[in-house]
């Protein structure tokens, strides 16, 4: 039996799907929502139907954006010559804090986990692969989450560009193992990309 009644359950199951959210999480956000005056409640519905609305891929570098192409792919001022692939938005957001990285981005939206059921094909793969056929891009740093699956994937990833003539580096360790590089401080990150080794 439960405590609540059905809708606030079905509000909570909802919140509970999202990432890193358990059930004491979800029961905040749930009572939080509820809390909401009509209005703010009906505001943060009308942002959402929004963000759902107006947000989508970059058609470059497969970013989310509101604009195609995004505001990094389309300033001039970037080094087209290096892409810097990584697992999600949020890690392009890390990166361009540093404020030190010039180049372009490519996002994989995920990585290869066999375990999950993501395979290559299931990610932005392909586009990659066609933005380095036509010879303008010189050197892949592949900045994947040093993990098991990152490191899966950063290594599928080399062996697919190699043979392309492309020099493939990867970001160095100092991002830590098990770590996102989302929740990395700057220097860190700067170090991790001054450090990056060939593969």
């Amino acid at each position: 039996m439960s405590l609540y009644a059905v809708t606030v359950e079905k509000l909570i199951e909802e919140f509970r799907k999202m990432p890193g959210i358990g059930y004491k999480s979800a029961q905040r956000l749930a009572f939080y929502v509820l809390g909401l005056s009509k209005s703010k409640a009906e505001n943060l519905v009308n942002v959402i139907n929004e963000a759902k609305e107006k947000i989508g891929y970059c058609k470059v570098c497969c970013n989310l954006t509101d604009s195609d192409p995004c505001s990094i792919c389309a300033d001039n001022s970037r080094d087209k010559s290096i892409i810097c692939v990584v697992e999600s938005p949020t890690d392009v957001v890390a990166l361009e804090k540093t404020r030190e990285y010039r180049g372009l981005y490519h996002i994989l939206h995920g990585v290869i986990s066999p375990m999950d059921g993501i395979k290559p094909d299931d990610l932005k793969i392909r586009e990659l692969i066609l933005r380095l056929s036509d010879n303008t891009v010189k050197e892949v740093i592949i900045a994947t989450n040093p993990n098991i699956e990152g490191e899966a994937t950063a290594t599928y990833l080399a062996r697919l560009i190699n043979p392309m003539g492309v020099k493939v580096t990867r970001i160095a360790k100092g991002v830590p193992v098990g770590g996102d590089i989302e929740y990395t401080d700057e220097i860190t990150l700067v170090k991790s990309l001054e450090n990056r080794v060939e593969m």
